[in-house]
């Protein structure tokens, strides 16, 4: 708040700092990054300040009493800024906290052909192979079922009374990715064996692979899917 109201009037928190404010993305140094008129020449130290012309009221709102740019521009402005993979997860972790949904993205963006920063979102929303999901250890599954040949799966749907990470209706198959944060105790790893169990005694098959094997040996687990999804689909 004190770098807003020390640069302008009508100054608002953008890209990475507005990132930081929503939680889609940590700041990583210490500069606080504001949007301010593009007329405006008023500099300060640790700030930077980008000059624009003036926002739109959809483009602005306040976060915790902080003026700040929504997450929609958040996201265009941070496309401006860092590399695919952390927008991918900005976009994810946008999602995740229910500040903004794909489809309502690629609707704005839409409506905002030729800014900055929209062709490089649109890019990341159109891929094939583009599926939410909770961390970056599934983000790489994704990728490796689609070298398997596997078609768009299903996401975070519940199945026989349990939320599974991916299925595939047409096949019956059931594939778990275990990240390090959410399967350490020896209670989560008995509720996955009982998740394991109730789909196969429900006629689907279960693959459940560890943060290791689909992080150092993505090649196993595209040779695993292959040949249970070719028994499958014989």
């Amino acid at each position: 708040m004190a770098a807003v109201l020390a640069c302008h009037p009508n100054a608002v928190l953008s890209h990475q700092s507005a990132a930081s404010l929503w939680g889609i993305r940590l700041q990583r140094n210490g500069d606080i990054h504001v949007s301010v008129p593009a007329q405006s020449n008023r500099e300060r130290p640790g700030i930077v300040a980008h000059r624009r012309a003036s926002l739109p009221d959809r483009d602005v709102t306040r976060h915790r009493d902080i003026p700040v740019t929504t997450p929609v521009l958040t996201l265009i402005d941070l496309a401006t800024c860092i590399p695919a993979r952390p927008l991918e997860a900005a976009i994810n972790e946008a999602d995740k906290l229910d500040l903004v949904s794909p489809p309502s993205l690629r609707k704005e963006l839409d409506a905002r052909r030729g800014q900055r920063g929209v062709r490089a979102l649109r890019a990341i929303l159109g891929r094939g192979g583009f599926v939410l999901t909770d961390s970056e250890l599934e983000r790489r599954f994704v990728r490796i079922a689609e070298r398997a040949g596997l078609p768009r799966p299903e996401t975070q749907r519940r199945v026989n009374g349990f939320r599974v990470d991916f299925f595939w209706p047409t096949l019956g198959l059931v594939v778990e990715t275990d990240g390090l944060r959410y399967h350490r105790t020896a209670e989560q790893q008995a509720r996955d064996r009982l998740r394991d169990q109730v789909h196969t005694a429900a006629g689907l098959v279960p693959l459940r692979f560890t943060h290791w094997q689909v992080r150092y040996e993505p090649r196993h687990v595209e040779g695993i899917i292959r040949a249970t999804t070719g028994r499958l689909a014989a």
